[in-house]
C-alpha cells in the first residue's frame, strides 16, 4: 500500500510524527499538503529535540525526499531559517522539493494578519499571527503570490502590485498603517529567489510517477481535523484543508491513489487558541496534563488547554476522513490517576448527543456525558507490546477503540520515537 495519509484527529499538536516513525524506513516520500508555519510538531531522535514547523518530518530520515506541497503557504524567510538550523546540527536538507504552485506568505499578508485580529479584540479567532489566513485569502481571490512568480521580476512586480492596491487601502484608512510599496515588497521576496530555484518542481508529477514505480508515499497534514476550515469548529479553524481530501487538493495525487488514511489521537485532548471545547479542564487536574504533557505550543509556545478524550470528536473524524487506522498517542501521560473519564455523548439542553452536533452553537453549548475507567499506576514508558501494558491500560485502549469506531494500530508511552507500542502495520 504505498499512499499513505497521515493527520491529526483532533485540534492538533496529536504527535503525528509517531505514526511517520512507525512507518520507518519503508516511506520514500513525505509530502506537507497544507497550510504553513502556523504550526509545528516535535519529533525526538536519540534524544535529540527537533521542531519543525513549515518543513515535512522526512526530512530527518536518510533516503526519504521531503516535499512542500502546492496546498501549503510559504514563508520564505522561515523555510531557509529552518533548513539553516538543521544543517547546523548535521541534518542533510539537500533533497527538499518545493511545488512551483505553492503560495508565498508575502510580508504584507503577515502584518494584516496581525492588526485584523488586534482589531477583533473579543472576537478574535486566535491566529498565530504569521499571515495565513491573509495568504490563504489571496489565493482564492486569485491575487496570491506563488512560487513560480518569483523567477520572472516582471510578473512578480505586477501580482504584488495588484494585492495591494486593494491591502493599502486597508491598511492605511482602516488600520491606521502606512502604506506598503511594491519596490520593497519585490526587493525582499527577491532576495531567496536563486536559493530557492534548485528545490522547484512540478511535484504533482514526481509524486505521481513515485506512486506507478511502487514507492511509498506519506502524506502528513498540518493542524488537524477540528481545524479544518469546512469540517472543523468554524470560525475557529486554520484557513486549509486538514482532513484527507487535502491531501489530494494539497498535492496533487488523485483520490483513487490512496490506500490507507490514519489518524492521530492522543489519550486526552488539547487545543490551542480560541472556539470550543466541551472536555476542556480549568482546573488542577487540567493543569496536572498541561504538565505531564508538556502541553505547550511548538510554534508559539502557548499553554495548550487540555480535557479528557472525547470519542464523539473521534468518530467525527473517522467518518469525515474515512479512517483507517488510529495512532493513540501520550497515554503515559495518563498514568498514576485513579480513574479516567472518557467523553461518550454530549448533553445539550437536556438532548443526548451521540454524535457532533449540526449546529455550532450545540456544540458551544454542549455538555460531556463521561464514562469512568479504571487508571493504572505502573510505568509504562519501557512497554513495547500490547501485552507488556498493564491490564487497566490496555482495557483503556481498547475501549476507545470501541467507542472511536477506528481500529487501534500504534500507542505512544513516551516522547521518544523508539517508545511506540506496534499493534497492526500501517502498511498491511
Amino acid at each position: 500500500m504505498p499512499a499513505v495519509v497521515v493527520l491529526g484527529a483532533q485540534w492538533g499538536d496529536e504527535g503525528k510524527g509517531k505514526a511517520t516513525d512507525q512507518l520507518g524506513s519503508r516511506v520514500d516520500h513525505v509530502v506537507k499538503f497544507n497550510g504553513g508555519n502556523n504550526a509545528g510538531h516535535t519529533v525526538v531522535i536519540d534524544g535529540e529535540k527537533y521542531a519543525l514547523h513549515l518543513l515535512p518530518s522526512g526530512i530527518l530520515s536518510p533516503g526519504v525526499t521531503p516535499v512542500i506541497g502546492n496546498g501549503v503557504v510559504i514563508d520564505l524567510e522561515v523555510l531557509f531559517q529552518e533548513i539553516d538550523a538543521l544543517e547546523a546540527r548535521g541534518v542533510d536538507t539537500s533533497r527538499l522539493l518545493v511545488s512551483a504552485s505553492a503560495h508565498i506568505i508575502a510580508p504584507y499578508n503577515r502584518t494584516i494578519d496581525k492588526v485584523t485580529e488586534r482589531f477583533l479584540g473579543k472576537r478574535r479567532i486566535g491566529t498565530t499571527g504569521r499571515g495565513i489566513g491573509p495568504t490563504y485569502a489571496d489565493k482564492i481571490s486569485r491575487v496570491g503570490i506563488r512560487v513560480q512568480d518569483l523567477f520572472d521580476e516582471h510578473i512578480l512586480a505586477q501580482k504584488v502590485e495588484g494585492a495591494l492596491d486593494q491591502k493599502n487601502h486597508l491598511l492605511v484608512k482602516v488600520y491606521n498603517r502606512r502604506a506598503i510599496t511594491v519596490e520593497e515588497t519585490v526587493a525582499e521576496l527577491l532576495t531567496f529567489a536563486e536559493r530557492l530555484r534548485p528545490m522547484v518542481t512540478d511535484t504533482a508529477l514526481v509524486l505521481n510517477r513515485a506512486l506507478d514505480e511502487g514507492k511509498t508515499v506519506l502524506f502528513e497534514a498540518g493542524q488537524a481535523t477540528m481545524l479544518d476550515v469546512d469540517h472543523g469548529t468554524y470560525p475557529f479553524v486554520t484557513s486549509s484543508s486538514a482532513t484527507a481530501g487535502g491531501a489530494c487538493t494539497g498535492s496533487g495525487v488523485g483520490p483513487t491513489r490512496i490506500d490507507r488514511v490514519v489518524g492521530v489521537i492522543k489519550a486526552y485532548t488539547t487545543r490551542v487558541g480560541e472556539g470550543p471545547f466541551p472536555t476542556e479542564l480549568l482546573d488542577d487536574m487540567g493543569e496536572h496534563l498541561r504538565k505531564t504533557g508538556g502541553e505547550y505550543g511548538t510554534t508559539t509556545g502557548r499553554p495548550r488547554r487540555c480535557g479528557w478524550y472525547d470519542a464523539v470528536i473521534a468518530r467525527y473524524a473517522g467518518r469525515v476522513n474515512g479512517l483507517t487506522d488510529l495512532v493513540l498517542t501520550k497515554l503515559d501521560v495518563l498514568t498514576g490517576l485513579e480513574k479516567v473519564p472518557v467523553c461518550v455523548a454530549y448533553d445539550v439542553d437536556g438532548v443526548r448527543h451521540d454524535e457532533m452536533p449540526v449546529d455550532q452553537s450545540d456544540f458551544h453549548h454542549a455538555v460531556p456525558v463521561y464514562e469512568e475507567l479504571d487508571g493504572w499506576w505502573e510505568d509504562i514508558s519501557e512497554c513495547r507490546t500490547f501485552e507488556d501494558l498493564p491490564v487497566n491500560a490496555q482495557r483503556y485502549v481498547l475501549a476507545l477503540e470501541e467507542m472511536s469506531g477506528t481500529r487501534i494500530s500504534g500507542i505512544g508511552v513516551g516522547p521518544g520515537r523508539e517508545a511506540t507500542i506496534v499493534r497492526h502495520d500501517l502498511l498491511s
